[in-house]
């Protein structure tokens, strides 16, 4: 089994629900009392924050590749970035290392594929939804992608950095993501990428009856397929 290195605290209500998905993965295909080896790097989400709000994604980038940097050289064998919008820098991160990084965007269009779905809608931070990062790299596998109008975007933004990733879990939140995810359904959306990892702690599969896929779950079974594949 392969150690798998962790990036998070972006933020940390995420963060756990990757260990706990890797743990209970791993229990479940080995059985017995197996769990994940894993390192973990956690950020005080307070400082990359105020990085991204003051737009410099140099110096989150800086940051994020120090802890990549640091977790490969504890033993780490790949390495998984807890988060979405960071994923605006994990091509210098993974330029950075000698081990592999597992890209969200490249697990989430595995799992879109698999089901023959050709247009999602994604909902996320706005970093997420108007860059092209995450985007762009679905629409490389020839996915479309839809997202919410501005003031929608700006709505999903402001729960995110204002509730979500302080553990606020807002019936109101929750009844506006499901109305906002509509109108990507009504747009064409087949199924909806969560593509915020704080976002499937409000919104779960039985909300909706379109196919969800939520990131960090799916970023975070594709780290244990990894993990446990001697020939990954």
């Amino acid at each position: 089994m392969k150690t798998i290195g962790l990036i998070g605290g972006m933020s940390w209500e995420s963060s756990l629900e990757y260990e706990r998905v890797i743990h209970t993965e791993v229990r479940r295909r080995l059985g017995g009392t197996h769990s994940a080896r894993t390192l973990h790097w956690t950020f005080d989400f307070h400082d990359i924050e105020a990085l991204q709000e003051s737009g410099e994604w140099e110096a989150a980038g800086a940051a994020v590749l120090g802890a990549a940097r640091r977790l490969e050289g504890a033993g780490a064998d790949l390495l998984v970035l807890c988060t979405n919008t960071m994923h605006r820098v994990a091509d210098e991160v993974a330029e950075g290392v000698s081990i592999p990084l597992i890209h969200i965007a490249d697990t989430t269009a595995d799992a879109v594929l698999a089901d023959n779905i050709t247009t999602v809608g994604l909902m996320g931070t706005s970093y997420t939804m108007e860059g092209d990062f995450f985007r762009g790299r679905l629409a490389e596998r020839g996915l479309e992608v839809i997202t919410p109008g501005a003031a929608d975007r700006a709505e999903v933004h402001t729960v995110i950095f204002d509730e979500l990733v302080r553990g606020v879990l807002s019936p109101d939140s929750r009844r506006r993501f499901l109305e906002i995810i509509g109108g990507l359904v009504e747009a064409g959306a087949e199924g909806v990428i969560a593509g915020c990892t704080e976002i499937e702690l409000l919104v779960g599969r039985g909300d909706l009856d379109v196919a969800y896929y939520p990131t960090a779950r799916i970023h975070a079974l594709a780290a244990v397929t990894a993990a446990l594949d001697p020939n990954a």
